[in-house]
């Protein structure tokens, strides 16, 4: 299975060498689907609103605690296909929040992606 790669400064489309939209597959794939499902908020997907974390009510200004975050978000990146474990590691600079999901598959193969 493939998924348009998305460039890891931007997260926006890339081109591969041949000028076409990039593509990434297995095991980065599930590593970069992981940390797409974790930078969702609930109510952007416009064919299921009830997908994503709940940012807006429970963590942005809320001062949830931190573990509470990092479930909600291993928990998002549980829901991709092929992804039997996650553990998400947190970094704060500048009011920013970001951070690295480590996804294990079914052949317990581990791989990261930035958020």
């Amino acid at each position: 299975m493939k998924s348009l790669y998305l460039s890891p400064e931007s997260w926006d489309l890339a081109v591969d060498s041949a000028g076409n939209i990039a593509t990434c597959t297995e095991p980065y794939r599930l590593a970069q689907d992981a940390a797409t499902a974790i930078r969702t908020f609930v109510g952007d997907l416009y064919y299921d609103q009830a997908t994503g974390l709940p940012y807006f009510t429970e963590v942005l200004g809320q001062l949830p605690p931190i573990e509470l975050v990092k479930s909600l978000m291993v928990d998002a990146a549980l829901t991709v296909p092929g992804v039997v474990a996650a553990q998400v590691f947190l970094t704060s600079a500048d009011r920013t929040l970001s951070g690295q999901v480590q996804v294990t598959d079914r052949a317990g193969a581990l791989t990261a992606a930035n958020f």
